[in-house]
């Protein structure tokens, strides 16, 4: 439907495509330290081969992916996570 003055009006809204903002989740909540003796929480950060996750998909900021990298580097060498592995979710 078109009005006279060239603007166009739709009956209802345009859906657009706006992506969330992703976010450092550990500035968020306010967390400083990373622990290493807990594995359920650096499994959010590892996929199914047990690969660490990039910084542009999880959101996490420079200053925390690093510590979450060496937070999973220390799980990994007492054992708590597996280096590679099937299916570890």
């Amino acid at each position: 439907m078109a009005t006279q003055n060239g603007e166009i009006r739709f009956l209802t809204p345009q859906q657009s495509d706006v992506k969330k903002k992703k976010y450092c989740r550990f500035k968020k909540s306010g967390i400083k330290y990373i622990d290493y003796k807990d594995p359920e929480f650096l499994k959010k950060f590892l996929n199914e081969q047990g690969k660490l996750l990039p910084r542009r998909i999880t959101g996490t900021s420079l200053k925390y992916q690093r510590r979450v990298a060496q937070a999973v580097k220390r799980a990994r060498h007492i054992a708590l996570l597996p280096f590679v592995t099937d299916l570890l979710k």
